[in-house]
Formats: C-alpha cells, structure tokens, sequence
C-alpha cells in the first residue's frame, strides 16, 4: 500500500516546515518538534535524512506520507551513542567488533530487534546530526527524498517535501552515496547495499575461486 501525499492532513501533516539553525537552539526547537510528533529534516554524513520519534508510530506513519513511500519498507534507527541502542537491539560480540570499527560512519548494521524481529541501525559522523540525535533521542529515520527519486543534499532540497514540521539547514550533505547495509542476523555477514564503505574494506578481498 502507498500513503499518498493528498492524505497529509489525516495524519496531521502540514505543508512547509520550519527553517532552523544548527545552533542550540535550533536544535533543541528540533528536537521539542520531534518529540511532539513531527517529521525534522537533518543533514548527516551521507545525504539528509527523515527522522521521527523513535517511539512514536503515528510520527513515524508520517514519513511514509511525505515520502510517498510503500508502507512495509523499512526505516533505520539512527542514534548518537552505543548507549542508546539499549532495549531496541541485541548487540553481539560480532556487531560491537562491526561497530567500533566503522561507527560513527557510514555503515547501517542489520541487528535482532528487542521484539523479535530485526531492525537496521547507524550512528553517523556529522556533528549537526549527533547533536540533534543526543538533544531528542534516538530517531527512525530514511533519507529525504520522494520515493524513487534522488535523496536531498542541501536543506533546499529538503524544504521542497511538503509535511515536514521542520528543516536543520547544516550546509550540504558531505557525501553523495547512502550508507553501506550490513545484515549480522545470520551466520555469516551478508552485504544487502555497497555504499560509502565498499565490501572490500568492510569484510576483506573474496576467497580465492575453486579450480
């Protein structure tokens, strides 16, 4: 199913959003906004990103509205420190290896969920994006962009999603490329999207072919 953007207000999603400073009280006005509900627009390493309360599921029903992405897709958990992924994923001696290796940083790592099932989570390397992240608690986030189409790099580009309660204009985005996807639920690590970090130096060369 896709939420189409003519059902903003169903889910109470106005037009334009706030244009807000990287400054304290930027973010701590963003993060107030989030808490409440809303949907912020943020730089990070990569491009800028949606984020809503992690918490908050009819916040987190909003992105999939202003993205006019299918509902079933997957968001990523975005926080500023190990510490708060506490009681959202099972952190196992493979993962916190992963972990202190690359974060922060571009890399997203698929985890057992707290619930049962499995859930994607990063800490990325942009100071404006930690900050907000340490002010409002983690996020559930993707990046900002209508579905299909290409990610925003600036806060311009982001301010042109209708619904968004506001817009963290950070500059733009260091990096073109979205994180690397790393899956660690099964036996074996298994790469689901190269990205920023490429296979290579996330897991080493290939084994050397049979024959």
């Amino acid at each position: 199913m896709v939420l189409h953007p003519h059902e903003l207000g169903a889910f109470g999603v106005s037009s334009r959003g706030l244009l807000l400073k990287p400054d304290r009280e930027g973010l701590t006005r963003a993060a107030h906004l989030l808490r409440g509900g809303g949907v912020v627009a943020f730089p990070t390493d990569t491009v800028y990103g949606l984020g809503a309360d992690a918490s908050n599921e009819v916040a987190q029903k909003r992105i999939f509205v202003i993205k006019n992405r299918p509902v079933g897709m997957p968001l990523i958990l975005m926080a500023a420190a190990e510490s708060q992924l506490e009681g959202w994923v099972h952190v196992d001696h493979r993962a916190e290896q992963m972990i202190r290796q690359w974060w922060p940083g571009p890399l997203t790592v698929i985890l057992h969920a707290t619930g049962g099932r499995t859930l994607g989570v990063r800490i990325p390397q942009h100071e404006v994006a930690l900050e907000l992240l340490r002010a409002s608690g983690p996020l559930m986030t993707t990046s900002a962009n209508l579905h299909g189409k290409e990610p925003a790099m600036t806060a311009d580009e982001a301010s042109e999603l209708g619904g968004l309660a506001a817009v963290v204009d950070g500059g733009p985005a260091p990096g073109g490329t979205p994180s690397t996807v790393l899956d660690l639920t099964g036996p074996e690590p298994h790469i689901l999207r190269e990205g920023a970090i490429s296979a290579r130096d996330l897991l080493g060369p290939p084994p050397p072919r049979a024959g």
